[in-house]
Protein backbone atom coordinates (compact mmCIF):
# COMPACT_ATOMS: atom_id res chain seq x y z
CA UNK A 1 0.00 0.00 0.00
CA UNK A 2 1.45 3.39 -0.96
CA UNK A 3 -0.73 5.65 1.18
CA UNK A 4 0.84 7.37 4.15
CA UNK A 5 -1.13 9.18 6.83
CA UNK A 6 -0.02 10.53 10.18
CA UNK A 7 -2.77 11.59 12.56
CA UNK A 8 -1.83 14.74 14.47
CA UNK A 9 -4.89 15.19 16.69
CA UNK A 10 -4.97 13.19 19.90
CA UNK A 11 -5.76 9.53 19.41
CA UNK A 12 -4.78 6.50 21.42
CA UNK A 13 -2.97 4.91 18.48
CA UNK A 14 -3.34 5.33 14.74
CA UNK A 15 -1.28 3.54 12.12
CA UNK A 16 -0.53 4.64 8.56
CA UNK A 17 1.16 2.17 6.23
CA UNK A 18 3.59 2.74 3.40
CA UNK A 19 5.32 0.44 0.97
CA UNK A 20 8.32 0.33 3.31
CA UNK A 21 6.68 0.20 6.72
CA UNK A 22 4.33 2.03 9.02
CA UNK A 23 4.14 5.28 10.91
CA UNK A 24 2.64 5.11 14.39
CA UNK A 25 1.05 8.23 15.86
CA UNK A 26 0.95 8.31 19.66
CA UNK A 27 -0.78 10.97 21.72
CA UNK A 28 -0.66 14.54 20.49
CA UNK A 29 1.47 14.28 17.38
CA UNK A 30 4.29 12.05 18.68
CA UNK A 31 5.25 9.59 15.95
CA UNK A 32 7.42 6.53 15.55
CA UNK A 33 8.31 4.77 12.30
CA UNK A 34 8.54 1.01 11.84
CA UNK A 35 9.96 -0.81 8.82
CA UNK A 36 8.11 -3.83 7.45
CA UNK A 37 5.21 -3.37 9.90
CA UNK A 38 2.01 -5.25 9.06
CA UNK A 39 -1.11 -3.32 8.11
CA UNK A 40 -3.51 -3.16 11.05
CA UNK A 41 -6.50 -1.34 9.56
CA UNK A 42 -9.35 -3.73 8.91
CA UNK A 43 -12.30 -3.18 6.62
CA UNK A 44 -15.17 -5.37 5.51
CA UNK A 45 -14.01 -5.03 1.89
CA UNK A 46 -10.46 -6.05 2.82
CA UNK A 47 -11.80 -9.33 4.16
CA UNK A 48 -12.23 -10.15 0.48
CA UNK A 49 -13.08 -13.44 -1.09
CA UNK A 50 -11.96 -15.45 1.91
CA UNK A 51 -15.62 -15.74 2.78
CA UNK A 52 -16.05 -12.61 4.89
CA UNK A 53 -13.19 -13.21 7.28
CA UNK A 54 -14.50 -11.29 10.22
CA UNK A 55 -18.12 -12.21 9.71
CA UNK A 56 -19.45 -14.72 12.19
CA UNK A 57 -19.41 -18.35 11.11
CA UNK A 58 -22.60 -18.91 13.07
CA UNK A 59 -24.19 -15.59 12.14
CA UNK A 60 -24.71 -14.84 15.84
CA UNK A 61 -21.80 -12.42 16.37
CA UNK A 62 -20.28 -9.63 14.30
CA UNK A 63 -17.77 -6.80 14.68
CA UNK A 64 -19.02 -3.61 16.36
CA UNK A 65 -17.69 -1.49 13.47
CA UNK A 66 -17.10 -1.99 9.75
CA UNK A 67 -13.90 0.09 9.31
CA UNK A 68 -11.41 0.77 12.07
CA UNK A 69 -7.84 0.65 13.33
CA UNK A 70 -7.17 -1.40 16.45
CA UNK A 71 -5.65 0.67 19.23
CA UNK A 72 -5.48 -0.01 23.00
CA UNK A 73 -5.86 -3.73 23.72
CA UNK A 74 -7.45 -5.70 26.55
CA UNK A 75 -5.25 -5.98 29.64
CA UNK A 76 -2.93 -3.16 28.62
CA UNK A 77 -1.42 -1.18 31.50
CA UNK A 78 -0.99 2.56 31.57
CA UNK A 79 -1.99 5.78 33.25
CA UNK A 80 -5.28 6.05 31.30
CA UNK A 81 -6.87 3.29 33.40
CA UNK A 82 -7.19 2.67 37.14
CA UNK A 83 -6.07 -0.95 36.66
CA UNK A 84 -5.68 -2.72 33.32
CA UNK A 85 -7.58 -1.77 30.16
CA UNK A 86 -10.91 -3.61 30.26
CA UNK A 87 -11.72 -3.75 26.54
CA UNK A 88 -10.55 -3.34 22.97
CA UNK A 89 -10.36 0.14 21.48
CA UNK A 90 -11.14 0.82 17.83
CA UNK A 91 -9.77 4.15 16.54
CA UNK A 92 -12.45 5.73 14.32
CA UNK A 93 -13.62 9.29 13.57
CA UNK A 94 -16.41 10.78 15.69
CA UNK A 95 -19.77 9.86 14.15
CA UNK A 96 -18.79 6.43 12.81
CA UNK A 97 -21.80 4.03 12.95
CA UNK A 98 -21.55 1.49 15.80
CA UNK A 99 -23.47 -1.79 15.51
CA UNK A 100 -24.60 -4.44 17.97
CA UNK A 101 -22.11 -7.30 18.00
CA UNK A 102 -24.99 -9.75 18.57
CA UNK A 103 -28.74 -9.78 19.12
CA UNK A 104 -29.96 -8.91 22.59
CA UNK A 105 -31.73 -6.43 24.85
CA UNK A 106 -30.39 -3.00 25.86
CA UNK A 107 -29.86 -3.01 29.66
CA UNK A 108 -27.89 0.25 29.98
CA UNK A 109 -27.84 3.32 27.77
CA UNK A 110 -26.88 6.86 28.63
CA UNK A 111 -24.30 9.31 29.89
CA UNK A 112 -22.00 8.57 32.83
CA UNK A 113 -21.16 5.21 31.27
CA UNK A 114 -24.81 4.16 31.35
CA UNK A 115 -24.33 3.91 35.12
CA UNK A 116 -20.79 2.45 35.06
CA UNK A 117 -19.13 5.79 35.82
CA UNK A 118 -17.95 8.89 33.99
CA UNK A 119 -14.81 7.29 32.51
CA UNK A 120 -16.95 5.56 29.85
CA UNK A 121 -18.79 8.73 28.76
CA UNK A 122 -21.94 7.91 26.78
CA UNK A 123 -22.28 4.12 26.79
CA UNK A 124 -24.54 1.16 25.99
CA UNK A 125 -24.63 -2.36 27.46
CA UNK A 126 -26.49 -5.17 25.66
CA UNK A 127 -27.49 -8.47 27.29
CA UNK A 128 -27.06 -11.44 24.94
CA UNK A 129 -27.85 -15.15 25.21
CA UNK A 130 -26.15 -17.18 27.96
CA UNK A 131 -25.76 -14.08 30.16
CA UNK A 132 -23.06 -12.51 28.00
CA UNK A 133 -22.98 -8.70 27.80
CA UNK A 134 -21.33 -6.30 25.35
CA UNK A 135 -20.46 -2.70 26.16
CA UNK A 136 -19.89 0.21 23.75
CA UNK A 137 -18.39 3.39 25.25
CA UNK A 138 -17.27 6.98 24.48
CA UNK A 139 -20.24 7.40 22.10
CA UNK A 140 -21.26 10.74 20.58
CA UNK A 141 -24.87 9.67 20.06
CA UNK A 142 -26.94 6.81 21.51
CA UNK A 143 -29.66 5.56 19.16
CA UNK A 144 -31.35 2.93 21.38
CA UNK A 145 -33.26 2.88 24.69
CA UNK A 146 -33.19 0.58 27.73
CA UNK A 147 -35.44 -2.44 27.14
CA UNK A 148 -35.18 -2.24 23.34
CA UNK A 149 -34.42 -5.47 21.47
CA UNK A 150 -31.66 -5.26 18.86
CA UNK A 151 -30.33 -7.63 16.22
CA UNK A 152 -26.73 -8.42 15.34
CA UNK A 153 -25.25 -5.73 13.06
CA UNK A 154 -28.06 -3.25 13.85
CA UNK A 155 -26.87 0.34 14.25
CA UNK A 156 -27.09 1.36 17.92
CA UNK A 157 -24.94 4.49 18.19
CA UNK A 158 -22.34 6.81 16.70
CA UNK A 159 -18.76 6.69 17.96
CA UNK A 160 -17.36 9.61 19.87
CA UNK A 161 -14.83 10.99 22.30
CA UNK A 162 -16.78 11.30 25.59
CA UNK A 163 -15.59 10.38 29.08
CA UNK A 164 -11.96 9.42 29.83
CA UNK A 165 -10.86 9.41 26.22
CA UNK A 166 -7.60 10.54 24.63
CA UNK A 167 -9.15 10.76 21.15
CA UNK A 168 -12.04 9.56 18.99
CA UNK A 169 -12.60 5.80 19.33
CA UNK A 170 -15.00 3.05 20.34
CA UNK A 171 -14.23 1.18 23.57
CA UNK A 172 -15.73 -2.34 23.26
CA UNK A 173 -16.06 -4.89 26.08
CA UNK A 174 -17.47 -8.38 26.53
CA UNK A 175 -18.65 -8.97 30.11
CA UNK A 176 -20.04 -11.79 32.23
CA UNK A 177 -22.33 -9.33 34.08
CA UNK A 178 -23.76 -5.97 33.00
CA UNK A 179 -21.37 -4.16 35.36
CA UNK A 180 -17.81 -2.90 35.32
CA UNK A 181 -15.28 -5.43 36.60
CA UNK A 182 -16.51 -8.52 34.76
CA UNK A 183 -14.80 -7.96 31.39
CA UNK A 184 -13.14 -10.76 29.42
CA UNK A 185 -10.86 -10.39 26.40
CA UNK A 186 -13.28 -9.26 23.66
CA UNK A 187 -11.01 -10.15 20.72
CA UNK A 188 -10.51 -13.71 22.02
CA UNK A 189 -14.26 -13.99 22.70
CA UNK A 190 -15.17 -12.86 19.18
CA UNK A 191 -12.60 -15.24 17.66
CA UNK A 192 -14.16 -18.19 19.50
CA UNK A 193 -17.45 -17.10 17.92
CA UNK A 194 -16.04 -16.98 14.39
CA UNK A 195 -15.32 -13.24 14.15
CA UNK A 196 -11.86 -11.93 13.29
CA UNK A 197 -10.98 -8.34 14.21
Amino acid sequence: MFAKRVITRRTRIAVGTTALGAVLALGAGTTAAFADAPQTAVTAKAAGAAGAAGASKTGLWDKPLEKYTLSATFGKGGNMWSHKHSGQDFAVPVGTPVQAAASGVIVKAGPNGGGDGPAYGNAIVIKHANNTYSQYAHLSKIQVKIGQKVKASQRIALSGNTGNSSGPHLHFEIRTTPNYGSAVNPVAFLRTNGVTV
